[in-house]
């Protein structure tokens, strides 16, 4: 597989400084990553600090006939009391799927790397959140947003049915660009299914460590915004505290996607707004959890047997504790809620 290389070269950079990559052979090509858990090269590390030393990373080469452009935002980050105490510049890059003439899927770049996936003691005495343990994420697409109503829409409508039929209209709060609910899993993986066919890409649902290392975008802290959030920066369950925040909206609903600010990735609404269904199978710990970022299955974990899916992120009905980017949930995986969506993964192409 052909990457576009990035070379980083800083020194004694702390958690949570935002690094800007250029892409070497001076296109001018820039990403903004988070945290020393991004590299891919072997480092000599002081703490949580880069040494001085050059590190190669890797976003995966748009499909063929696409390409990527530009996105630029701002990174924000709070202390424990929910006060801003940096906002960065940032880019993403991403390539727009079209659906139709009028209806676009942006769909993120994400640079491969490792994480420790799950949470800490200190932060969660939740066994479905540990062990933690290391996992190696390759480059892959994801879509900026959880999928719309707009969008899935359109492919509802208009793309050939594969395994089942899809209602064009399923969600209790309606707008075009609210995230699409009341959605099983097998209803989304459907939907990726007819995408991947119309478009000759391959489309899924992510997994569950794709999942968490993208929304973590290199934190490491319980949410991509930092210590805690508030309902400025998140849709959930705002009279509800995680630190030492003040009380906040609970706003009862969906809301727009992309209101939001973003994490370093470019990713929008991670936390909160609404569950989103991955790929894998629930399994109460991560105990033979697959370490290169595939979903676990009866394919990847013989003798797994169960008819619920993971849910990750959170909902607008959500208290905090539960949108936290190692937070886990699951329900059936032909139930269909209010508070759940999905979001979409596009694989990276083989030679």
């Amino acid at each position: 597989m052909d990457y576009l290389h990035f070379k980083l070269k800083k020194s004694l950079l702390k958690r949570r400084k935002l690094l800007k990559l250029a892409l070497s052979g001076g296109t001018g090509l820039s990403l903004v990553l988070a945290s020393h858990k991004l590299a891919i090269a072997k480092s000599d590390r002081i703490g949580s600090r880069f040494t001085e030393e050059e590190f190669d990373f890797e976003l995966p080469e748009p499909p063929r006939g696409k390409y990527l452009e530009t996105s630029e935002f701002e990174v924000i980050t709070v202390n424990e009391a929910g006060e801003e105490i940096e906002r960065e510049s940032a880019e993403s890059r991403y390539f727009e799927a079209e659906l139709n003439e009028d209806v676009t899927l942006a769909m993120v770049a994400i640079p491969g790397g490792s994480f420790t996936m799950g949470a800490s003691e200190t932060e969660s005495n939740l066994t479905r959140e540990r062990p933690q343990h290391e996992v190696e994420i390759p480059p892959f697409f994801m879509s900026s947003f959880p999928i719309t109503q707009k969008q899935w829409r359109e492919v509802a409508n208009n793309y050939p049915r594969s395994r089942r039929n899809l209602d064009p209209n399923p969600s209790r709060f309606i707008g075009e660009n609210l995230p699409v609910e009341k959605v099983s899993w097998g209803d989304a993986i459907e939907f990726c299914r007819r995408l991947s066919r119309e478009t000759k890409l391959k489309y899924r649902l992510p997994s569950e460590s794709e999942w968490e290392y993208a929304c973590r975008a290199g934190t490491e802290t319980p949410f991509y915004f930092g210590e805690t959030i508030t309902s400025d920066l998140a849709n959930y369950r705002g009279d509800w505290v995680y630190a030492k925040e003040p009380e906040g909206e609970s706003r009862e609903k969906t809301t727009p996607v992309g209101i939001f600010p973003p994490n370093a990735f470019g990713l929008y609404d991670m936390h909160g707004n609404v569950w989103e269904w991955c790929e894998d199978m629930w399994y109460p710990n991560y105990y033979r959890l697959p370490k290169d970022g595939k979903a676990r299955t009866p394919e990847t974990d013989r003798g797994l047997d169960d008819d619920r899916s993971v849910l990750r992120g959170g909902s607008w009905q959500s208290p905090p504790i539960r949108c936290r980017s190692a937070y886990r949930s699951r329900d059936l995986r032909e139930s269909r809620s209010e508070t759940c969506g999905f979001r979409v993964v596009c694989e990276a192409e083989d030679d």
